[in-house]
């Protein structure tokens, strides 16, 4: 299987955790010449917040691609990876971020998912759930779990 996209999701929490995604992804999508998405999913709060932030002028007038492009942490991984000589694109979505990630990875026929997460304990997935556990269990590809130190 010839690996031709990868679909980056980035979450609310992987500001801290740049490096490490961009890092793995240039290893992974550097050498096969594959092209990456990289995907932010908001929650209905999320995006309400990021298009006050970025001041449109209302909910409607916002397309979630061009609020995800817009996103700080989306645009230092998509510099880093043109560094890389990268190919790069950006998706947004709003709704449950496993969910849409999981939607995101077969609109986008990935051939790999690359998700960022921490590690908890079995107390801690058990009662906040995981983002990260949802999409490896539920992907159409494989999934690779980059852990940060938060």
């Amino acid at each position: 299987m010839a690996l031709e996209t990868v679909l980056l999701a980035v979450g609310p929490n992987d500001a801290n955790r740049i490096d490490e995604l961009a890092s793995t992804v240039v290893d992974i999508a550097g050498p096969a010449g594959a092209d990456v998405v990289v995907a932010h999913v908001f929650t209905d709060e999320e995006y309400e917040t990021a298009i006050e932030r970025l001041e449109f002028e209302a909910v409607a007038q916002a397309d979630p691609n061009e609020v995800a492009d817009r996103h700080a942490t989306v645009r230092e991984l998509r510099e880093l990876l043109a560094e890389a000589d990268i190919p790069t694109s950006v998706r947004g979505a709003v709704g449950d971020h496993g969910d849409e990630i999981v939607a995101l990875a077969g609109m986008t026929q990935a051939d790999l998912v690359v998700v960022g997460g921490r590690k908890r304990s079995p107390t801690g997935k058990a009662v906040f759930g995981s983002t990260a556990q949802e999409v490896m269990l539920s992907a159409p590809c494989p999934v690779t779990f980059v852990r940060g130190d938060d």
